[in-house]
């Protein structure tokens, strides 16, 4: 399995940009895909996460209100993260993951980023003010 990010790039304070998380390789629907984003000399964090059979979401107090999670049905539908109402704060390398067959959101939305089964490269969101 793979996951490759992109939708990365400069953006501006109040403005918006759309990030994908596409995977390749899954098998089962049976998923949960979680967004971090890190900056440096701070550790990686979670989010937001998304259960791909029961469409629940999850989302970090930095980012609910503005942030969207979402994703298709299918295997191997990709996961978009839409990024509203942008702050230079959210500058950060965004990553996805993902794990297979994800026991419950609450459990999901503290998983962190070395247990997940899955993960991506990363791509780099810089916000201006």
């Amino acid at each position: 399995v793979q996951l490759v990010e992109s939708g990365g790039g400069l953006g501006q304070a109040g403005g918006s940009l759309t990030l994908s998380c596409e995977s390749f390789g899954f098998e089962d629907a049976d998923v949960g895909v979680g967004w971090f984003r890190q900056v440096p000399g701070k550790e990686r964090e979670q989010i937001a996460c998304f259960i791909r059979r029961s469409r629940e979401t999850w989302y970090a107090d930095s980012v609910k209100g503005r942030f969207t999670i979402s994703g298709g049905a299918g295997v191997n539908d990709a996961v978009i993260l839409q990024m509203n109402s942008l702050k230079p704060e959210d500058t950060a390398v965004y990553s996805c993951a993902a794990v297979m067959v994800p026991w419950d959101l609450d459990i999901l939305s503290t998983t962190r980023w070395g247990e997940y089964d899955f993960r991506g490269q990363g791509t780099q969101v810089t916000v201006s003010s």
